[in-house]
């Protein structure tokens, strides 16, 4: 039942948010209040239902080193979407005309937070954390990485590429950044700094969505496979390697810091063979 209490609670103020951001669309400072009141609601919805729900101190959103990890995140995130639209551009499918708009910029920091936060601590928070307990990391990662992607498809101009690949430069390296932590801050830092670089600083497509233009006014143009077409970069083969990069890179940290958790059975059985040994 914690995992139905946990996503009801969090479901629920994400879609409150996702609800009043809709209602001021186009209205960039109202975005941002909003925005980041559904970031800050989901922090403490979280923080109390898990606590309810699981009686122990709620340690992977701890208020110590939650500014230094959460800035951490957000320049991986910022640094990698820029290495994917360093690609575009020195390949000749990305141009920049000028400046677009600095308020478009602003109300994204709102949009932007909202998504990451809530998006954050439901699929790692709550899905990856409850099923690592029973799976296994590998297992979880895989099965909630997938369900991150086809969450995409209800998106629009959405395509199973775009949906496959989501599930595999994002759920995959976002998780391995939980794994490698053990904190949702990171996470949360690295989804949002890509997601903003992606429409904030370089006005492209989220995941399918053309949300307001952030601080160049550019176009994308090429083969489909490489720009992602009306999808937006996230569907592109650069996103996909420099996240499986990513995720190798976090997966990598997680087991030299010890943080894997092997399959329950195989765990058992190690248990019981060591108990039978003595």
């Amino acid at each position: 039942m914690r995992l139905v209490w946990q996503l009801v609670a969090v479901v629920a103020v994400a879609a409150v948010g996702g609800q009043g951001m809709a209602a001021v669309e186009g209205n960039a400072w109202l975005t941002l209040a909003i925005g980041l009141l559904t970031a800050v609601l989901s922090v403490l919805v979280y923080r109390w239902v898990v606590a309810w729900s699981e009686g122990r101190p709620v340690t992977e959103l701890a208020r110590e080193g939650a500014g230094a990890a959460l800035g951490r995140g957000t320049l991986i995130g910022v640094a990698l979407f820029s290495a994917v639209m360093t690609n575009l551009f020195t390949s000749g499918y990305y141009d920049v005309h000028g400046r677009a708009s600095l308020t478009g910029a602003i109300g994204l920091i709102g949009f932007m937070a909202a998504a990451a936060v809530t998006e954050e601590v439901m699929y790692r928070g709550v899905l990856f954390r409850i099923a690592e307990e029973r799976m296994g990391t590998w297992i979880a990662l895989v099965l909630t990485g997938l369900l991150f992607g086809l969450s995409h498809l209800l998106n629009p101009n959405a395509t199973v590429w775009g949906a496959l690949a989501i599930a595999v430069e994002a759920g995959s390296m976002l998780t391995g950044a939980y794994v490698a932590t053990r904190n949702l801050w990171v996470p949360i830092g690295l989804h949002f700094g890509w997601n903003y670089a992606e429409a904030g600083i370089f006005s492209t497509e989220v995941s399918g969505n053309d949300t307001a233009r952030g601080l160049l006014d550019s176009t994308t143009s090429g083969p489909e496979l490489i720009t992602g077409g009306e999808f937006g970069p996230e569907a592109s083969v650069y996103s996909v390697m420099f996240g499986v990069l990513a995720t190798l890179v976090f997966m990598w940290l997680a087991r030299r810091r010890g943080h894997l958790v092997p399959l329950r059975r195989r765990a058992a059985r190690a248990q019981a063979a060591t108990t039978l040994s003595r």
